[in-house]
């Protein structure tokens, strides 16, 4: 069967520079024209500055990974998101996140992805259990899926499951925190008066303020862990304790809690997007469901120990459903680069401080490179079109050097916990509306995602 699942109405027509700003603050997504689709560029004119968005994969590999020097991270993008980031490698640029990643790239290489899956495991069957307590009933599926995946980092940081109290608070902080903050304010883009953000902040600083608060007592504590020679071997641990091999520094306490609160962002708050929309777009394709759970209970078993990553590796169904989640709903719908010197995209001139807007949302749906690009089409994954549009249309992580150090491990867990969910409950529709999606901090639905959750064989 085709799929295809829902998506923001396009705006219609020319508006002015003002009506934008606020259609942009009430919904990023559907505040953007419809020929964004198929546009190799666009031209955005202010009477102050003027924005690039670019699809063409000569300029997305130019900005992301020839040249990536020239089009540092906006200066609007971090003033949005500093209250809760700080100074992390998220939103810094140059020497210091150079630095930055040279600490935090080595514990996520190689066989340390192997040591996280034992945290999958445990929060992805705490998950299953706590749904199929509520079999037979209609559930908020954002919800359950930010619960899994705070479990996941958590576990994976601190060896702290979301049950711990403080991992619970942090949990909780973020949820109201997201709802607040949009990945990308109209600041971010638009040349908005000075005491317009500074509103938006004050709306914002006292969640941002708690969770910092509670990333620094947990990162404290972690430290004397350390200096006793009693912290558990996480990541957390292994970030702390890993030198810069330029410098032989670590990162400072202070420092730890900026990259902390990125990691939960980048490995929470993504992950339940992600995770959340797969299932939606599961419940409407039987087929596929079907095909998960019976890939999830011949790979894993109904019980057991831990995957090894060959097991994982195994469930390609979950893994190409997840990707396709990923193409149709990328959580990060929009990254903003500012031109460091003068350019020429397409035979236009690009001056210095301009914006370069780079669109998944935009690039995962594009006519001219996607086949039914609104289709939910999982097996568009394993041909050779499929491939060729990933390689020139395809970027849920970044790409080039700022590519996410947290890739790799997000693609583990995403069709793990998939497999685990799927292996032991049947997810349908609610009868109500479609979902409405709309970006926040990652791209969530405007009103949630209601399933209809059954033990799996057995009858709703």
């Amino acid at each position: 069967m085709s799929v295809v699942p829902p998506k923001p109405a396009a705006r219609q027509g020319r508006v002015s520079l003002w009506r934008y700003a606020r259609l942009f603050r009430q919904d990023i997504l559907a505040s953007q024209p419809a020929h964004l689709y198929r546009a190799w560029m666009a031209e955005f004119r202010t009477p102050f500055f003027r924005s690039y968005l670019c699809n063409d994969p000569a300029l997305v590999r130019l900005v992301l990974q020839e040249r990536p020097g020239d089009f540092p991270k906006s200066d609007r993008l971090r003033e949005g998101l500093a209250p809760l980031l700080g100074q992390s490698v998220f939103v810094t640029n140059g020497a210091e996140w150079a630095r930055q990643r040279r600490i935090i790239d080595p514990a996520f290489a190689g066989g340390r992805l192997q040591a996280t899956l034992p945290a999958m495991w445990a929060a992805g069957q705490a998950a299953a259990g706590r749904l199929a307590l509520r079999a037979g009933t209609t559930v908020e599926i954002e919800s359950e899926t930010a619960h899994a995946a705070a479990d996941v980092i958590f576990r994976t940081l601190f060896s702290l499951p979301i049950t711990d109290a403080a991992a619970a608070a942090v949990f909780e902080l973020f949820r109201a925190h997201q709802r607040a903050q949009p990945l990308l304010n109209a600041g971010a883009l638009l040349p908005l008066p000075r005491w317009a953000p500074r509103l938006h902040r004050r709306r914002t600083i006292a969640t941002a303020r708690a969770i910092r608060s509670l990333i620094a007592e947990m990162t404290a504590a972690r430290a004397a862990e350390i200096a006793r020679g009693r912290a558990p071997d996480d990541l957390a641990t292994k970030i702390m304790t890993t030198p810069d091999p330029e410098t032989g520094a670590r990162f400072a306490t202070a420092e730890m809690v900026d990259q902390v609160a990125i990691f939960f962002l980048a490995g929470h708050e993504t992950s339940a997007s992600a995770l959340a929309w797969a299932l939606y777009l599961l419940a409407c394709d039987p087929d596929w469901q079907a095909a998960v759970a019976a890939e999830a209970q011949a790979v894993l078993g109904r019980d057991g120990d831990p995957p090894a990553m060959g097991q994982v590796a195994r469930l390609t169904a979950a893994r190409d459903v997840f990707r396709e989640a990923l193409r149709l709903y990328p959580p990060v719908p929009m990254m903003v680069r500012t031109a460091a010197r003068a350019e020429r995209f397409r035979g236009r001139a690009v001056a210095p401080g301009a914006q370069v807007v780079l669109s998944p949302w935009h690039l995962h749906r594009h006519a001219r490179f996607w086949d039914r690009p609104d289709v939910f089409d999982p097996a568009r994954w394993q041909t050779p079109a499929g491939r060729r549009s990933a390689r020139d249309a395809y970027i849920p992580f970044s790409a080039g050097p700022r590519v996410c150090p947290g890739a790799g491990f997000a693609m583990a867990e995403g069709p793990l916990l998939l497999a685990l969910l799927l292996r032991a409950l049947e997810v349908r529709p609610a009868d109500c509306p479609a979902p409405v999606p709309v970006a926040h901090l990652t791209v969530r639905a405007r009103d949630g995602i209601r399933l209809r959750i059954t033990r799996r064989g057995r009858a709703p």
